[in-house]
């Protein structure tokens, strides 16, 4: 039986979030909802997250010492990485002398957190088929892994970035340097370390959104959601939708695949697999322990988004991944470079049949960055692409 607290009272369940962005936000709300306390943390002042939780913090968390220091004073029940610049280290270390259980638990933060990790755990301890890749220390290591098998079309990123920063697609020898030094200014941690990878021919890409959670009997079950279809630009996401169509056949490996490696990284939560698919083919890409941001979709889509699955997975709680009805996602982004911008064409945006909007509140705003999602519900998926990227294109940011 799980019991759940009062929010500031002695009794409270106190949840800390690392990382406060717009995916935080959803998080923590949904949370809420089910009368935990929330902390969220972030590097800078007045993250999306931190503007609904009910105390904010403001650290490096890849400093060691920060973050010991802070999750000692407030005590949380759980600690929820969400980004992926943390001391994944001193959370393995504050997880085994007690002080705290990490969502879904500390190896797999460490694991995930950086793409080596996960690629060595899949390709060579699972023997998953993943794209073939070289790990490269330097720009004359990243060509001499080019020229010796990988090849041209490749995908070089930083073996530690997030939401596509620093990744690109190198066609021929004259892309190679500024792949190299673009990956050195896109990483969340400067390691001077990236991954090439040999291109696959897929014919489309999917997040395969998994779920382990506590069942009836009180042991882990696995879930599934319906496949979540999407369109990356520089490894970045720009729409998605859901549900994807998929031969039985690559529904079925693409689910051993989410299955085998969420099983290996313990705990429970949601994990977004993203897996490459060509026919019945399929390959694993990457996962993430905890909501995907592709999975924005699913707050239109299913009786329980990704956060609230995510929430109730690591509360104990019982889950529900059924799909609802189709639908999609667009991206809005900053258009300028400026603090305290204004949305323009909201009224506009929201006429458009069956849609919804998430302004997330970003203190400041970049040209490319992500700052809100128009969410479209319809009978079908293309109705739903087309109403979602219509409904985007009338919300008009600007400097004031």
């Amino acid at each position: 039986m799980t019991t759940l607290g009062t929010p500031l009272s002695p009794h409270a369940t106190k949840v800390m979030l690392l990382g406060a962005g717009e995916l935080g936000k959803e998080l923590l709300i949904a949370l809420q909802r089910l009368g935990v306390e929330t902390i969220a943390v972030d590097r800078y002042d007045n993250a999306p997250g931190q503007q609904v939780a009910h105390h904010a913090r403001t650290i490096t968390m890849s400093d060691p010492a920060q973050l010991k220091a802070l999750i000692e004073a407030e005590r949380p029940h759980l600690v929820v990485p969400e980004i992926e610049a943390i001391a994944t280290p001193m959370l393995e270390e504050l997880e085994a002398a007690g002080t705290v259980r990490v969502i879904p638990t500390a190896r797999a933060a460490r694991l995930t957190m950086d793409r080596e990790g996960i690629r060595v755990l899949a390709a060579q301890t699972l023997g998953l088929p993943t794209s073939p890749y070289k790990f490269c220390n330097s720009l004359e290591e990243l060509q001499a892994a080019i020229d010796a098998g990988i090849g041209y079309p490749c995908i070089v990123k930083p073996v530690m970035s997030s939401s596509g920063k620093g990744q690109s697609k190198i066609d021929g020898p004259d892309d190679v340097k500024k792949a190299w030094d673009y990956a050195m200014a896109g990483g969340r941690v400067s390691h001077g370390r990236v991954i090439v990878e040999g291109f696959i021919d897929f014919d489309y890409e999917i997040t395969q959104l998994t779920v382990r959670s506590v069942g009836a009997d009180g042991q882990i079950v696995t879930s599934f959601c319906d496949p979540i279809g999407h369109v990356q630009v520089n490894g970045d996401y720009v729409e998605s939708w859901q549900p994807h169509p998929m031969h039985p056949a690559a529904l079925e490996k693409s689910r051993q695949i989410a299955k085998a490696v969420t099983d290996n990284l313990g705990g429970q939560g949601l994990f977004g697999v993203e897996l490459f698919v060509k026919g019945e083919q399929v390959w694993f890409s990457e996962v993430s322990p905890r909501p995907h941001d592709t999975g924005l979709v699913t707050l239109c889509t299913q009786h329980q988004s990704e956060f609230e699955l995510h929430a109730r997975a690591i509360l104990g709680l019982p889950v529900d991944t059924r799909l609802r009805n189709p639908g999609a996602s667009a991206v809005i982004y900053g258009g300028v470079d400026a603090r305290g911008i204004v949305f323009d064409g909201v009224d506009d945006a929201l006429r458009v049949p069956d849609t919804d909007l998430r302004l997330f509140g970003k203190p400041e705003s970049f040209a490319r960055r992500r700052m809100g999602v128009a969410l479209a519900r319809a009978g079908d998926v293309e109705t739903a692409r087309a109403n979602a990227k219509l409904a985007a294109s009338k919300v008009r940011p600007r400097q004031v």
